[in-house]
């Protein structure tokens, strides 16, 4: 090192558009104090004014955003290595996205978020992070073209669903399983219409949609037609094919080529 003590990156924490460092990093987050208020009357006096605070999250999504292209929703887990299959997969996926006319949109952190980014801008395509304020260090990766971060997870999730055409869901954990119902829930309600969810990894996701199909179905808890909505593959490929199929009727010239990994 040349004599010169190596520096590291300060810890950071994203609060909507505010960057904080060091000793101004929180260990609450906004979304936290929002919904852990104990005080029995406190809230007549804060919750009125944090309405401005949301309101102005909103406004700065849908101006972000307004003018995407088409897009792709794509979820994962932010706990996967760049050294892990399932990182190439993501990378080829956000490259074979691109290359059929959709921009990308992902949480913008780091595993398979990056990934998928870093897939897309790598094909030429448009790579869009919505990043959150957590109470640990998160930044949006380094592969975002287009980012924000939001302090409330609801505001973020209707940009999610807002702005794309199409889920696809990687493994992931209880974030990713919090979107991919989510994703049911709006296609099963009506909410959203024309809207596939594809689900990438079989042998990952099997054990839960046999158990909605073996204990929940049954139970009478869902329809056979729910169960209709999921789409399981372990091809990128297959993957784009089903998304271009479900959303026809307003697609983009694809571009051809697809650079490797």
């Amino acid at each position: 090192m040349n004599g010169r003590e190596r520096r590291y990156p300060p810890p950071e924490q994203f609060r909507g558009p505010v960057v904080a460092r060091r000793g101004q990093v929180e260990r609450s987050t906004t979304d936290q104090r929002l919904l852990d208020t104990r005080s029995p009357s406190g809230f007549v006096h804060g919750d009125p004014w944090r309405v401005m605070r949301i309101q102005s999250e909103f406004v700065e999504g849908f101006g972000l955003l307004a003018e995407l292209p088409r897009a792709v929703t794509v979820f994962g887990s932010a706990r996967i290595s760049p050294d892990d299959p399932i990182y190439a997969q993501g990378r080829r996926l956000g490259a074979a996205l691109a290359a059929a006319g959709f921009a990308v949109i992902t949480g913008g952190g780091p595993g398979t978020m990056e990934a998928v980014n870093r897939g897309a801008q790598e094909a030429g395509g448009l790579s869009v992070g919505l990043g959150i304020e957590l109470p640990f260090e998160q930044r949006l990766n380094d592969w975002v073209d287009l980012g924000v971060s939001f302090r409330y997870f609801f505001v973020r999730k209707t940009m999610f669903v807002k702005y794309a055409e199409a889920f696809v869901i990687l493994p992931g954990g209880v974030g990713t399983l919090d979107e991919l119902f989510e994703a049911l829930t709006l296609v099963q309600t009506g909410k959203v219409t024309r809207f596939p969810v594809v689900l990438i990894g079989s042998q990952y996701w099997s054990g839960l949609v046999e158990w909605l199909r073996s204990t929940v179905l049954p139970a009478g808890l869902i329809k056979e037609s729910d169960l209709h909505i999921l789409s399981i593959t372990d091809d990128v490929d297959e993957a784009v094919r089903i998304i271009v199929q479900g959303t026809a009727g307003h697609a983009a010239p694809p571009r051809t080529e697809v650079p490797e990994p």
